[in-house]
């Protein structure tokens, strides 16, 4: 019994890293003269139980959502996706060039066809490290993190150049035609269907893994390459794949802040939401269907932080310090496991100590 609460303590332990960077918040606050209690209500009000704010954290968790779900793809392929910030531009300018190219149409018919091209444009950026590190053994990590920066200066070259609006005082390009932008979810706000979509698509993931030969054979190579290997796995081809379909959906979330949120492609247009992905795939512990809620938490921090400033007068320092904070306790608990530290060793140890006896005297 003791085993079982001890492996649910630590199953949880994520849980308890964020209720712990939110206690050292509070601490940092205090010492800054700031009233946490008030701080927090404000962050959480604004965040979760206001109207405007709901709608605030929701346009933010569709990005996040997605960029979550690009990082644990490849991850349940064991590898690491941290390319998601320059596939999100792909996927923008491809979402972009194609949405400006379009002729007047029906939204149902215009709307998927720019959804597939930004999906193609992430795909496609990730399909490069994927194929190099499938075949070529080269690091995946490294050659997504550099290309972050290659994606994000192509995007600035397109707006400042061949994309660039007329008169704009600004890089960005011009405005997409009005049949292309993405219904509204909650009235009088920016709210729009990408949340919705996102949660859909995290569901289709889970249920991916969990009942599909084609989940079960990423899964495998994840777990054990030379064990699917010898199973019949092609194990480069489906590294390769997974790769592609975390940047499609990476690409996805380029798409949606276009066509669902700015409406043209602007420079620097993603707020790191690629590499908030990477802290929500974490946090989720790689399981899709979790991706959602902790995207939801980690927009909800990014949304009500100006609530923090604003009305319990919460340095904008603390604020940023309280999400690193969550990053680095995140970190640490995903290193700490109950069998590395011994404890269900010695429990079960101790269950057969006193089991032993009992049995032995009973015979």
């Amino acid at each position: 019994m003791m085993d079982r609460v001890v492996e649910w303590i630590f199953a949880l332990r994520t849980v308890f890293a964020v209720a712990i960077a939110l206690l050292i918040g509070g601490v940092l606050m205090l010492l800054a003269g700031s009233d946490p209690v008030a701080g927090y209500q404000a962050l959480f009000g604004e965040a979760f139980f206001d109207y405007w704010g709901i709608g605030n954290t929701l346009v933010k968790t569709s990005p996040i959502l997605l960029a979550g779900l690009a990082v644990v793809v490849p991850l349940r392929a064991g590898l690491y996706n941290i390319g998601g910030e320059g596939q999100i531009y792909l996927g923008g300018l491809f979402a972009t060039v194609v949405g400006l190219a379009l002729p007047e149409m029906p939204s149902y018919a215009g709307i998927p066809i720019v959804v597939v091209a930004a999906m193609i444009g992430g795909g496609l950026w990730a399909a490069i490290p994927g194929y190099l590190r499938a075949y070529h053994g080269i690091n995946e990590v490294i050659v997504t993190l550099l290309m972050n920066f290659i994606g994000i200066h192509i995007v600035s070259y397109a707006v400042s150049g061949p994309l660039l609006a007329k008169s704009a005082p600004y890089p960005y390009s011009e405005e997409l035609p009005e049949f292309l932008h993405l219904p509204i979810l909650m009235p009088e706000t920016d709210t729009h269907i990408g949340a919705m979509a996102g949660l859909l698509i995290a569901v289709v993931i889970y249920l991916f893994f969990r009942y599909t030969p084609s989940g079960f054979a990423i899964d495998t190579v994840g777990r054990n390459p030379e064990a699917a290997q010898y199973a019949g796995i092609a194990v480069r081809k489906q590294m390769l794949r997974s790769m592609i379909l975390g940047g499609c959906l990476a690409g996805l979330a380029g798409g949606f802040e276009v066509i669902g949120l700015k409406y043209r492609l602007f420079h620097l247009f993603s707020s790191g939401y690629g590499f908030d992905g990477i802290v929500v795939a974490f946090m989720a512990l790689a399981s899709p269907i979790l991706v959602p809620v902790a995207a939801f938490f980690l927009a909800g921090l990014q949304a009500g932080a100006g609530a923090m400033q604003r009305v319990a007068g919460v340095e904008r320092s603390i604020v940023d310090a309280l999400q690193g904070l969550v990053v680095i306790m995140l970190a640490a608990s995903l290193a700490m496991r109950a069998d590395r530290f011994g404890i269900l060793s010695y429990l079960r140890a101790r269950r057969a100590s006193l089991i032993l006896p009992a049995a032995k005297k009973a015979s």
